[in-house]
């Protein structure tokens, strides 16, 4: 009888977009896959920590009902090293999840994070689990550096966005990648201007919580179409250049066995609000793969 090869999924960056990698995951539970190992980057992190943590149905509950205000409250600014501290965040995850450590997982898992004074790509597999993911997600200038055994750690969107090497390094087999960032530029022109809409007004709604406004004035803001991009659509638009590039050559270099690419072009970096088109878009392009996948999966 023939042994099923071991299964490793990497989940890759792309911020919002991300929750199509629980659409993703669904596909696969219904369908009967499940991976031996887990690897995230950034977003794929924090999702693919849950997943192998045993938490998704805890999870996308909370992720499905995030509001435009619950996102800008948990938001921390901070004006030196990146626009957001992650306090909030990072003690909203401590509060609701036990961190056993990266060890104690149901799932072998591993995050890639970047070093900032050597711009190496470092691999993160053990100690604590939201550590790891916090240093994962920390897209320069947005996030401050994460500090872990002495190093600044920022998002391995950087240097590794769809991590199919790690999970080769851990063992598997077969990989089963979901690249978030395909489609980056497509239809960028029409897109950018939703994207710069709906940044601006995310972030007017974090100025009017501190200056003491009320919180419809920014959503009103949301509802403009015209204006310059602010300096997070440009940080924003960046990143999503770098790794859109990136993303392409790691994946030439260093293929996976099955590519899942989610049609997300629609939504933008920080529409962490809108869960369900992402999950949506992530179910769809599962399914769409589901043949392939069995194919590579199952044998």
């Amino acid at each position: 009888m023939n042994r099923r090869p071991r299964i490793g999924l990497a989940l890759g960056s792309g911020a919002a977009r991300g929750w199509a990698h629980i659409g993703v995951l669904r596909v696969l539970q219904e369908a009967g896959i499940e991976p031996d190992i887990v690897c995230g980057t950034s977003i794929g992190a924090l999702v693919g920590a849950a997943y192998a943590a045993g938490e998704l149905d805890r999870l996308e509950p909370w992720v499905r009902s995030l509001g435009w205000q619950q996102v800008v409250g948990l938001i921390d600014l901070r004006l030196g090293g990146g626009l957001i501290e992650g306090g909030k965040l990072v003690a909203f995850f401590r509060e609701r999840f036990a961190d056993g450590g990266i060890e104690s997982l149901g799932k072998p898992f591993g995050c890639v994070a970047t070093d900032l004074a050597t711009g190496r790509e470092i691999w993160l597999r053990d100690g604590p689990v939201i550590d790891a993911v916090r240093a994962s997600i920390a897209i320069p200038g947005v996030f401050t550096p994460a500090r872990i055994d002495g190093r600044l750690l920022v998002d391995g969107g950087l240097v590794n966005p769809v991590p199919v090497s790690l999970c080769r390094a851990m063992g598997a087999e077969v990989v089963i990648a979901v690249d978030l960032n395909w489609d980056l530029m497509r239809r960028r022109q029409r897109v950018a201007g939703r994207s710069r809409t709906r940044s601006r007004g995310l972030w007017e709604g974090v100025w009017a919580r501190l200056s003491g406004q009320p919180d419809d004035t920014a959503e009103q803001a949301a509802s403009a179409t015209e204006g310059p991009p602010s300096l997070l659509d440009v940080i924003v638009t960046s990143m999503n250049i770098v790794q859109w590039r990136i993303t392409q050559s790691r994946l030439a270099g260093e293929p996976a066995d099955v590519v899942i690419r989610p049609a997300l072009s629609d939504i933008a970096a920080m529409d962490f609000h809108r869960a369900a088109p992402a999950i949506a878009a992530g179910r769809k392009a599962a399914e769409q793969a589901l043949v392939t996948i069995r194919e590579a999966a199952l044998g």
